[in-house]
């Protein structure tokens, strides 16, 4: 064990460190003498069930996890419809489920299912290109169902995260290429057109009901300013605000007008890098972004360093959750996406979200430590051999 110890990749930890004193600092600014102060006590608790995580998953095989995938899959899958029916509804998304005195969140929980089985899906398939129908289609349905669940919850970010995940492990996974450019093509004008069919039906949509009115409030700021209500602007006005008032250097720790009054919602969570740029300014949210930089960056040299095909589908369908809860929570700020319930990684209030994060680097470091074992010690049974002379 502490020859795996000394294996690890300790960037990645330093990095954990780092952002775990910006993350209890900047819960702290957003909390202090509101009805949410010692919420960066809490988090310090997260953050210690995290590293737990983190080592405890580092140190076990992660190709226990790719045997036992389909049960983990059925798992998940199970635990999205029970919170169907016993979930509670939290700012519009009936995606929580309250054991004892904590909250958990499968949705986010099954980002992590979701890559692991889906990873042990294209290491079985076990090939050179992946065909339309009898591959792409099949492991987009299984990614489909999920999706379908969560969208049920009203939970479009973390949805959307699943769709992500997805087209990261089939790029890697050996798309064809002719099959990628049709597929961004049909997105790219599936998108287009439904963001024309909603200005130009808008009012239709909304009356027949088709656009639920949660959807509405979060979709018409960023697409279709004209017709959102103050209500619905409010959020991204301020943050808006915020982030430009906080210039090259910010306006100082604890200093930030808009945060500190309460202008910006859910500042210590969702809006957490609001509080970043307005007291620390440009500066600041660089450096945050550095951080992020270098953790994908480690990530990524540990995928190409692993010598067993599991490893890398894992890393990089960890590397597309996070790329994409990075750019939609920072984004939906910024006006580039649409406001939804998703947390920065790392940064954001929440246990459910930090803990799986954190999990999902021990799944990584786990690759680093195990993955180069592969040839000498465990033999992968599903790993692809040329034919023999004799049989070929």
């Amino acid at each position: 064990m502490l020859q795996k110890f000394k294996k690890m990749d300790y960037v990645i930890v330093f990095v954990l460190v780092l952002m775990m004193g910006i993350s209890i600092t900047s819960i702290y600014s957003t909390t202090v003498d509101t009805k949410f102060e010692g919420s960066h006590i809490r988090m310090i608790a997260f953050y210690i069930v995290g590293f737990i995580a983190f080592f405890g998953i580092s140190l076990l095989d992660y190709r226990l996890l790719i045997k036992y995938a389909k049960y983990i899959y059925l798992g998940g899958l199970a635990v999205l419809v029970l919170v169907m029916f016993i979930g509670k509804d939290i700012n519009g998304a009936q995606g929580w489920i309250y054991i004892g005195g904590l909250s958990i969140q499968p949705a986010e929980l099954f980002k992590l299912v979701l890559i692991i089985f889906l990873s042990y899906v294209l290491v079985r398939k076990n090939k050179p290109l992946l065909s339309f129908w009898k591959d792409i289609i099949p492991i987009g349905l299984l990614a489909f169902i999920p999706f379908v669940l969560v969208m049920a919850q009203n939970d479009l970010g973390n949805a959307l995260s699943y769709v992500i995940i997805l087209l990261g492990l089939l790029w890697i996974g050996n798309v064809k290429f002719s099959h990628a450019l049709i597929g961004l093509a049909l997105v790219a004008g599936l998108a287009f057109g439904g963001a024309q069919a909603y200005i130009h039906y808008h009012d239709e949509l909304l009356e027949s009901k088709i656009l639920k009115p949660h959807w509405v409030e979060r979709i018409d700021p960023w697409l279709y300013p004209e017709k959102a209500t103050a209500k619905a602007s409010y959020h991204t006005n301020n943050a808006k605000l915020a982030i430009a008032s906080g210039g090259m250097s910010g306006e100082g720790y604890m200093q930030g007008s808009s945060i500190q009054s309460g202008r910006v919602p859910y500042a210590y969570s969702d809006s957490i890098f609001v509080q970043i740029a307005e007291e620390f300014g440009f500066i600041g949210s660089s450096v945050l972004l550095l951080l992020y930089f270098i953790l994908i960056h480690r990530l990524i040299l540990i995928s190409l360093e692993s010598r067993e095909r599991a490893g890398p589908f894992l890393i990089i369908g960890i590397v597309a959750m996070f790329l994409y809860q990075i750019f939609e929570n920072i984004g939906m700020f910024i006006g580039l996406m649409p406001l939804t319930g998703i947390t920065l990684p790392f940064i954001s209030y929440g246990g459910t979200s930090l803990v799986i994060s954190m999990a999902s680097l021990g799944v990584a470091m786990s690759v680093k430590l195990h993955g180069q074992e592969v040839e000498e010690d465990m033999p992968d049974p599903h790993a692809y051999r040329p034919a023999s002379p004799k049989q070929a």
